[in-house]
């Protein structure tokens, strides 16, 4: 089975028009049946958050949370509120429950930065980290080309079978050791995980720049490209039960567009998108 989201629900305002921050998740699950929450990345957050979530979504939704930046190393210098790390995932453990008692959680993301190389150190972080998550379903994705470099590539699915990882396979800009090339595997007969990050290579590593989120992840997948993961959604579907695919490119509000394409492309139901503004007024005339 194919399920296709989008990352976030804030700020797609193709599904929304002027409708109430209140009133989007709501309206986003009549189009999408999962999301990917990012905001858990920045903060752990209070357990009211993810009650409101769950109510505010059908029975059968289904949430994909990513993990705190503290668990995935990503803070380097920035104050984590935790004194221990004991502490920290206790914390994430107990606001995601929740999620888990509604039968909403999918998984959980560790999305690892570009500097977390395949070393013996990590090896050992990322066993940790999971024996911490327990019986949680835990995705993971590499920032870092090492990882899939020819002398590793082999090893590191194995390990990620070994120890019950969920494959995170990305489409991304190849720029570099910073970003990974797809690797179209799964190391779970239950879930494979794909994200859409789009392939504007010039706007990857702008970090610097004040806008740099908006331009990394401004890209418009075509037909052609899509055409091709199509293809390789269902080669993917003969080894693993089931396949969540994601789109981050959200900066020109290209995701939802691209989606629904793919959606259609698969056979998949979707609902059609409200009228734009321009088109409403047109109506009005």
């Amino acid at each position: 089975m194919i399920t296709i989201g989008l990352t976030g629900f804030g700020d797609h305002e193709e599904l929304y028009g002027k409708l109430t921050q209140a009133k989007r998740l709501p309206t986003y699950s009549e189009h999408f049946p999962i999301v990917e929450l990012d905001s858990p990345f920045y903060a752990v957050q209070p357990v009211k958050n993810y009650v409101k979530w769950v109510h505010d979504t059908p029975k059968d939704f289904g949430f994909i949370v990513k993990a705190y930046q503290g668990m995935t190393g990503h803070l380097r210098g920035k104050k984590n509120f935790f004194e221990t790390t004991d502490a920290m995932y206790e914390a994430f453990h107990v606001s995601i429950q929740p999620v888990i008692d509604a039968g909403k959680l999918t998984m959980v993301l560790f999305q690892y930065p570009p500097w977390f190389e395949c070393s013996r150190e990590n090896v050992a972080v990322l066993r940790d980290t999971r024996k911490r998550m327990g019986s949680v379903p835990c995705a993971l994705e590499f920032r870092n080309q090492s990882w899939y470099a020819p002398e590793f590539r082999e090893r590191t699915l194995d390990f990620m079978s070994k120890e019950n990882w969920i494959h995170t396979v990305v489409d991304e800009p190849q720029a570099g050791t910073g970003s990974i090339p797809i690797v179209a595997v799964a190391t779970s007969s239950e879930i494979t995980y794909v994200r859409m990050h789009g392939r504007n290579v010039q706007g990857w590593h702008q970090s610097n720049h004040p806008d740099w989120r908006l331009l990394r992840y401004l890209y418009r997948y075509n037909t052609q490209e899509l055409t091709e993961w199509r293809d390789r959604l269902l080669e993917l579907e003969k080894s693993c039960k089931h396949i969540y695919v994601v789109f981050n490119n959200n900066s020109g509000g290209d995701a939802t567009d691209n989606a629904k394409e793919l959606m259609q492309m698969l056979g998949l139901k979707t609902q059609a998108l409200p009228p734009k503004q321009a088109d409403l007024f047109e109506d009005i005339l």
